[in-house]
């Protein structure tokens, strides 16, 4: 893979990253309710999948034997995989009956009685297996409102993790004799939670470890759901700004737009396209191409409000995407109230299309890099 990298952008095998950038989350393969050329018409140019969830269903073989994800899931561009570090996080350290962390690894317990080990190494050869243009280090993920001790731990396991990803990356690499232009970039991420102590170390170790790129990790909101605006200020402080960073989690419209202005590339959530389903739909209030992000810039429109059942205006008159270019807000709520699955489709496509055009705006700004 050759790779090019500057304030811009990242060249990786299957396309370019231009920076700022938005990956919609593909957890199980797929951007719900939408294909390929839905994802390609909204200007997606990446994705970000879940090699803990694809690993349980279909399985390794059955992506192996397609030859990888992006054969799989017909998706022709750069596909970022996590490491499966989010799960500990969410599965057994809020609620260890599911499984158990140590240091080999996490072992998860499905509630069909299936068990899953998962470890820095097993993490690293799954993503090389699925063809990640982007890897992640496996990682131990907490809250920011995790004890003191517990931040220890994780940063602890997180850099000893990371050695033992990096070990295995390079062995595989050689193994297969990819070349150093060829192969997948391997990134990093920094755990600490609030103790912005705990997150130089973590940085500083990662950093002479040596990684193509780097991850905020942790959970990126405290407990009123508040960007930990001075925690991630702070990392991007810490990483040379040669090196991407990558805002693992954020998708909300504002903190997006106030990690991009900290210096941060890389965005991924599953956030906008939920939202989209749930009946949360995002509109500028003014014309995105020469708006400043001043004031309220954007708001919500809640499909399920009744003042919605007789409107023919589209979602936005400053977009041009498939649902407002052919249907009204009261088509969009007829569809939301009977179940159909054209309304997620929609939705989805809106919300993306709208994070597509809020990057544009930033890229245009120039506010991008470190």
């Amino acid at each position: 893979m050759a790779v090019t990298e500057t304030n811009r952008s990242l060249t990786l095998a299957h396309g370019t990253l231009d920076f700022p950038i938005f990956l919609p989350d593909a957890t199980r393969g797929v951007v719900r309710a939408t294909d390929s050329a839905d994802l390609e018409g909204c200007g997606v140019t990446g994705l970000v999948m879940s090699t803990f969830h694809l690993m349980q269903h279909p399985g390794s073989t059955v992506i192996q034997q397609h030859g990888g994800l992006h054969a799989f899931t017909n998706w022709d561009h750069p596909i970022v995989t996590d490491s499966g570090g989010f799960q500990v996080y969410s599965l057994v350290r809020q609620n260890p009956k599911s499984g158990s962390l140590s240091e080999k690894g996490m072992v998860y317990r499905a509630e069909d009685g299936s068990k899953y080990n998962l470890t820095p190494e097993k993490s690293i050869q799954l993503q090389v297996s699925y063809g990640g243009d982007i890897v992640f280090c496996f990682d131990d993920c907490t809250h920011v409102d995790d004890t003191p001790e517990a931040q220890i731990d994780s940063v602890r396991r997180t850099i000893k993790w990371a050695k033992r990803c990096r070990a295995e990356f390079d062995h595989l690499m050689q193994q297969k004799k990819v070349e150093a232009g060829d192969r997948p970039l391997l990134f990093g991420v920094v755990q600490g939670g609030g103790d912005l102590d705990l997150r130089r170390q973590c940085a500083e170790a990662l950093l002479e470890i040596g990684f193509d790129g780097y991850g905020y990790g942790g959970y990126p909101l405290d407990g009123e759901g508040h960007l930990l605006t001075e925690v991630f200020a702070y990392l991007r402080e810490l990483i040379p700004a040669q090196y991407p960073i990558h805002a693992l989690g954020v998708g909300h419209p504002q903190s997006v737009v106030d990690c991009t202005r900290l210096g941060y590339d890389i965005f991924d959530s599953a956030l906008p396209t939920r939202d989209a389903r749930k009946g949360r739909i995002y509109r500028f209030k003014s014309e995105p191409t020469v708006m400043d992000f001043s004031g309220k810039w954007f708001d919500y429109i809640y499909i399920e409000d009744k003042k919605h059942i007789r409107d023919t205006r589209p979602i936005s008159p400053f977009c041009d995407c498939a649902a407002c270019s052919g249907y009204s807000l009261a088509y969009l709520q007829h569809l939301y109230h009977v179940g159909d699955s054209l309304y997620m489709r929609l939705a989805t496509i809106h919300n993306l299309y709208f994070m597509n055009q809020l990057i544009a705006r930033l890229r245009a700004l120039g506010s991008v890099g470190g």
